[in-house]
């Protein structure tokens, strides 16, 4: 059986080695016009990482992709082929909030692949001021979950930061109970980021009522609890348990089977359209009658879908808001331009977020 077996797949086997040798000189050809491109964005200023152009790239890919791959396999190998190229350039400094293991870290090699100078951050202010102090190149912050809301956190600094958002990133969440030992043995507290907790409270109650729930800063944090106390349990991905050497004593023990987690990158960085675009907003009010129809009456007068209406209370004891707004479409687009000018002029306040791809 195994001489059999082997004589069938030798030739199968050779014809993977030809092909891998020709993938090898064609990833080296592509790396070298990347330098080239290097060249060419350095004599004119131009930056390194340009996320529209990427996803013009795997979305003409997707395309013409007759299979047997499928896309999401084949944008997977491109993002990682395109971030080893850019690295060739200048690797990116990209910060989230860490430790190794967290879906921010996951978000972020998502978003830019893994070829880049991580900077895992304690905390989503400390993300912010390491994009600010120029620490770092690019930041990936949570701003909403599809269970619990918006993270209230990154919207505050979204409004006091002079940074701008270039991307975002949607996330499936997957949340698994682990301990050392693979069961709940000897454990009597489960410790988790907050938000996970919060997306995993029905499951709890029912499953582990006796489990004290301790919030920490993130759940690679609770992750590492875990790791040296037999007697701490933590909520966290699949990434984590790999990380810290822990046991899956329940899979999928979030309460929405469809929860997701929307993370969004802050820089500098302009970004150019790409053909499927949104653009995010904070705005404000008079506090009078009528103030919020009028404000965005230019936006349904022009065309423009609004994909997202989040307020957040000013915090000035007045009983004044912050409304923080997604439309479809770049700011460079004419009828958004239109319907911005408008917006500018009717606003107490108004602050352009940034103009990006919308996540696939």
């Amino acid at each position: 059986m195994a001489d059999e077996l082997s004589a069938l797949l030798a030739p199968l086997r050779a014809k993977i080695d030809v092909i891998d040798e020709q993938l090898l000189q064609l990833l080296n050809q592509r790396a070298a016009v990347a330098l080239e491109v290097g060249e060419v964005k350095k004599r004119l200023g131009a930056p390194v990482f340009r996320p529209e152009r990427e996803l013009q790239v795997i979305a003409r890919l997707q395309d013409s992709n007759g299979g047997p791959l499928g896309n999401d396999s084949l944008s997977a190998i491109w993002r990682e082929i395109m971030s080893a190229s850019r690295a060739l350039e200048k690797p990116l400094a990209v910060a989230y909030l860490g430790p190794s293991g967290t879906y921010s870290e996951q978000a972020a090699f998502g978003y830019f692949g893994r070829s880049v100078q991580e900077q895992p951050c304690a905390s989503i202010d400390e993300v912010f001021r390491a994009v600010e102090a120029g620490a770092a190149d690019f930041g990936v912050v949570p701003v909403e979950n599809s269970t619990e809301g918006a993270v209230s956190r990154t919207l505050d600094l979204l409004l006091q930061s002079p940074l701008t958002i270039s991307g975002e990133v949607a996330l499936p969440i997957h949340h698994n109970l682990l301990t050392l030992s693979g069961n709940l043995a000897g454990v009597t507290s489960v410790c988790a980021h907050p938000q996970a907790l919060a997306q995993c409270q029905h499951w709890l109650s029912a499953n582990a009522p006796q489990l004290e729930r301790r919030a920490v800063s993130s759940n690679a944090e609770g992750a590492r609890l875990a790791s040296v106390d037999a007697t701490v349990a933590a909520i966290a991905g699949d990434a984590a348990a790999a990380q810290y050497g822990l046991q899956v004593a329940q899979a999928h023990i979030q309460d929405d089977p469809h929860n997701r987690t929307r993370f969004v990158v802050i820089g500098t960085l302009d970004t150019a359209p790409s053909g499927r675009d949104q653009t995010s907003l904070i705005l404000s009010v008079a506090n009078r009658a009528g103030a919020v129809f009028g404000l965005l009456e230019p936006l349904a007068r022009h065309g423009v879908s609004m994909t997202r209406f989040e307020s957040r209370p000013a915090k000035s004891g007045a009983w004044e808001y912050y409304f923080y707004v997604d439309i479809e479409g770049h700011r460079a687009d004419p009828k958004i331009a239109g319907a911005l000018a408008e917006l500018e002029e009717r606003a107490a306040y108004c602050k352009v977020l940034g103009s990006y791809p919308q996540a696939r």
